[in-house]
């Protein structure tokens, strides 16, 4: 090869090296996109694996996760005016309740969980002999310590103090809920014609001897980890995501299962808001706040939680996604072939607090000599009530429009079967 050839090869070889440095310099001082995602912190160790996967799809993304109890994290929206692109909670009625219709218009049901009572096998006391028939008692031992998460801040918290007064009914007996809670705190109790009303101050005073209380469920998994906690209320998953020891509870107490939804709803429990929530089957919800700085990306986000891809984590996490995700409300369009409607996931269903209810609704209705059309479709249904036969295609609709058809919303109970468009 001649001198001046190498001269031009080596300088086209600089130049290339050069112009490949620029394109880095310039991808890497290019602002990325910033997706804000605050969450339950139940939900820290699948969404950091969502994370990287929506990063990974899509390399112009930083995505900025913040988690905290759910209550807490609603009110980082609605009180403090906090702008953040999605919502993920631990209970997804906290959507409707706390932030319809000026800070959200849907939420989508997508994972469910259950209370277990989490320990350390090396470090707690009386883990040889703790188990489902006698946990209360364990804990009722002088030197025994537990914990939960605060009820005014964190689902888990409510949802803890909820299920001691379910064990009074489930083990017949009275004092667990007293010598408990009661005893050891500056929560109340008052029973009346069969149903429990909790009441949680803003000043819990908990005898810190006895009992610990954090902000949320998960910052207790720590003390349990080093032996300064004896037991805590934690969701399964986050004990099979930290690889520690746990009481799973009896089914009809440990808010699981849908059947025995009218025996958890004997309990209500009043936060120091005012707002008075029902024991209920533990049901996470997502939602991208109608303030949220980047929606259309956050939408992708939610489309991914949803997925197959992200059920897949949260599966492997100890969190049973839904499976379809059921939605509720004015969701958006990007998103309504990834969900069912409510009646998908039960058939023995209450009706929904919220003022919308994302479900299958009649494009006419007739009945004793009543008839009116109900228009706007998403997908054709059919289903039986009694005798008659209803068609139509879903749609958002006002469990209002229901009553003054002739059709309380109680008829959501009824499962749906798709049929044709006639």
């Amino acid at each position: 090869m001649s001198r001046n050839k190498k001269i031009i090869l080596t300088m086209a070889i600089c130049i290339t090296v050069l112009i490949f440095s620029e394109i880095i310099i310039l991808r890497e001082s290019t602002p990325k996109e910033v997706l804000k995602v605050l969450h339950a912190g139940s939900l820290s160790v699948p969404f950091e694996e969502i994370e990287r996967l929506f990063e990974k799809q899509r390399p112009y993304v930083d995505v900025q996760r913040e988690s905290m109890g759910s209550v807490k994290a609603v009110r980082q929206i609605t009180d403090i005016g906090k702008k953040v692109d999605v919502l993920a909670v631990a209970d997804y009625t906290l959507i409707p309740d706390m932030m319809y219709t000026e800070y959200a218009d849907w939420y989508i049901q997508f994972a469910r969980n259950d209370v277990v009572l989490v320990y350390n096998q090396e470090k707690s006391r009386y883990a040889d002999e703790v188990d489902s028939t006698n946990w209360y008692d364990i804990l009722r031992r002088k030197d025994v310590t537990f914990g939960f998460s605060n009820p005014n801040l964190d689902p888990c918290g409510y949802r803890a103090v909820m299920i001691l007064q379910l064990a009074e009914l489930y083990y017949n007996d009275s004092k667990i809920f007293d010598d408990l809670i009661l005893a050891n705190t500056a929560i109340t109790v008052n029973e009346k014609n069969g149903v429990y009303l909790i009441k949680t101050p803003e000043d819990l005073a908990p005898n810190t001897t006895k009992v610990v209380i954090r902000s949320k469920s998960v910052e207790l998994i720590a003390l349990i980890e080093e032996g300064g906690l004896d037991y805590a209320f934690e969701y399964r998953s986050v004990a099979v995501q930290h690889n520690l020891k746990f009481v799973s509870l009896p089914e009809k107490i440990n808010l699981s299962k849908l059947k025995y939804s009218d025996f958890y709803g004997k309990v209500h429990l009043e936060k120091a808001d005012g707002k008075v929530c029902i024991a209920k089957p533990v049901i996470y919800g997502i939602t991208v706040p109608k303030n949220a700085p980047n929606p259309d990306l956050a939408l992708e986000f939610v489309k991914l939680v949803i997925s197959k891809e992200g059920r897949t984590i949260l599966e492997s996490y100890g969190q049973p996604p839904l499976i379809p995700a059921i939605g509720s409300g004015n969701i958006p369009e990007k998103l309504r072939r990834s969900v069912e409607a409510p009646t998908a996931i039960k058939s023995d269903a209450t009706a929904y607090s919220s003022d919308t209810i994302y479900s299958p609704a009649l494009t006419q209705y007739k009945g004793d000599g009543a008839s009116q059309t109900i228009h706007k479709t998403l997908w054709p249904v059919k289903y039986t009530l009694g005798q008659k036969t209803f068609r139509g295609f879903s749609r958002h609709i006002l469990p209002s429009t229901l009553t003054n058809l002739g059709m309380p919303p109680k008829i959501l109970k009824f499962p749906i079967k798709r049929g044709d468009e006639n």
